[in-house]
């Protein structure tokens, strides 16, 4: 079965500038049902090529939950039932991340990769979050450039930077101003307790990765007596959101290219880039002087130092950086690629896995919605970003300067809402692989600090953005099935040692039609 890829996530739009009193669930829950509350999905076949068990409908969800009889949006769900009602616990909902990410399909990934008896405990529940794919899609019209972000610090392309970032936001503003404000967590949050509510479930149970993490930690917060058996995968720092969360990226592609330049050295014989970490690291970067100097051609793209640099992600995945950085070398040189490369592979590792189609700008409008509109703490001043930007790429080589670069959100509006304080306690089981690129572990550290009552477990050893279920030998599995099927957290933390295989060689090798959708490319959670 070929099911939907997700189109990298960045763009923008405009929050009004209003605050709005934080609502605890008690309060909630006294008003009268809304009548939002009160409908009951159509279930129907999502499609005749696709299995009667996966059933979807649509339901009506405000806008602006301050004003449940005013303008309403589509919410679409999608759900596979439970086939052993003696043994069913629930409803799970999933998320797959982004901010943007469609979900709608993930009940049938889910139903094929789960354990026959974590399978049987739920009604697999999937849904679109607000203004995503068939939920009322937004959309800026940006181009392809524009949705871009990944913008490298110089001092003179700075102000094309400051135009970009500005564009970006007017144009968002102008598109769909009135929407735009209410795509935030906090309303997705809400929208899933509206989920909750039409399907009958008193509590709701949940496996949410990166930003679906903190997408979780959200309504644990919001609606703590209704959060049953939550799994939190790839972590989002709560403290973090979500400049630092950007910004994380460049501070902790430091220790893996330190651990790059290792493994590399460990194999010097083979790959020939130097036999100390030291001789590694020199070559490295000798060849992003070189490509700044006089770029070259690979497979079609004219690189640069800057576009080297911005593969920092790969740096998490030694067996895939090396030939990479081999593959680039010989290209700079004049040279053959090495016997046994593939030149495609190599080509999506260097551009992040760019679509070769023009994307739609549906899932880039609603990153930039969540990351300007769920907090007010972004610098409003671009002076702050050069000078932020100058100091990263100075202390953070490989991508300080593209993490810290200034973004549409210094042009956005206030938010409508302050982010979700974390002071409640949640039992809820965090997740985390040691070398993750996209959310890194001091991230996946941060939300379990931040979420009082949880229990943590850390894939030693384990590489990739995602651990329950991308690697069907992950050493997190075992842990992790065990809570869904009983609802007891471990008794402590747990840190387990992931087998020796490379976690990217795994993931690699998965069937096609058994693969989380996932990405492990810059620019989305």
């Amino acid at each position: 079965m070929r099911l939907k890829r997700f189109a990298p996530l960045l763009a923008a739009a405009g929050l009004i500038a209003t605050s709005v009193p934080l609502l605890t669930a008690t309060q909630a829950s006294a008003a009268p049902a809304a009548d939002h509350l009160r409908q009951k999905p159509a279930w129907h076949r999502c499609s005749p090529e696709l299995p009667a068990s996966y059933e979807c409908a649509t339901l009506k969800v405000p806008l602006d939950y301050r004003r449940p009889d005013g303008r309403m949006i589509d919410l679409a769900i999608s759900r596979i039932k439970s086939e052993n009602p003696a043994k069913r616990h629930g409803a799970m909902l999933l998320n797959p991340g982004g901010p943007g990410g469609s979900g709608l399909d993930l009940p049938l990934l889910m139903s094929e990769m789960m354990p026959k008896d974590v399978r049987e405990s739920y009604d697999l529940i999937g849904f679109d979050p607000r203004g995503v794919g068939a939920s009322s899609p937004i959309t800026c019209g940006l181009t392809d450039t524009e949705q871009n972000f990944n913008r490298p610090y110089r001092p003179e392309t700075f102000g094309s930077d400051v135009t970009w970032a500005r564009t970006v936001a007017d144009k968002c503003r102008e598109k769909a101003g009135s929407v735009l404000p209410y795509i935030t967590t906090r309303n997705t949050a809400r929208d899933m307790d509206t989920i909750r509510a039409v399907l009958g479930e008193r509590k709701l149970s949940y496996l949410g990765y990166s930003y679906g993490t903190y997408l979780g930690a959200v309504y644990s917060q919001m609606f703590p007596d209704r959060t049953d058996r939550f799994v939190l995968d790839s972590g989002v720092d709560p403290q973090r959101i979500w400049r630092g969360m950007i910004q994380v990226w460049a501070t902790e592609a430091e220790p893996a290219f330190a651990r790059w330049t290792q493994w590399a050295a460990q194999r010097s014989a083979e790959y020939a880039l130097g036999d100390t970490p030291q001789a590694v690291s020199e070559t490295f970067w000798g060849l992003v002087a070189r490509a700044d100097k006089e770029p070259f051609e690979f497979e079609g793209m004219k690189v640069d130092g800057d576009m080297i640099r911005s593969a920092r992600a790969t740096f998490f995945y030694p067996a895939q950086a090396t030939p990479l950085v081999v593959a680039l070398k010989a290209a700079a040189e004049g040279r053959p690629l090495p016997s046994g490369s593939d030149p495609k592979a190599l080509k999506g590792l260097l551009s992040g896995g760019a679509a070769a189609e023009p994307a739609s700008d549906n899932g880039t409008a609603v990153f930039w919605a969540v990351a300007c509109g769920d907090t007010g703490s972004w610098p409003r001043y671009t002076e702050q970003y050069e000078r932020d930007a100058v100091k990263d790429k100075a202390r953070y080589p490989l991508y300080g300067d593209f993490a810290s670069n200034i973004k549409p959100c210094a042009f956005w509006d206030r938010p409508v809402e302050a982010a979700t304080p974390m002071h409640k306690k949640a039992n809820v089981l965090t997740v985390q692989n040691e070398w993750d690129s996209q959310t890194p572990l001091v991230s996946g550290q941060g939300l379990h600090k931040a979420l009082g009552g949880s229990r943590m477990v850390l894939a030693a050893g384990g590489e990739g953005h995602g651990v329950y279920l991308f690697d069907a030998a992950s050493c997190a599995n075992a842990p992790v099935n065990a809570y869904l099927t009983t609802g007891r957290l471990p008794a402590q933390d747990v840190t387990c040692q992931n087998p020796p295989a490379a976690s990217a060689e795994r993931r690699e090798s998965a069937a096609p039609s058994k693969r989380l959708p996932l990405p492990s490319a810059p620019g989305r959670f």
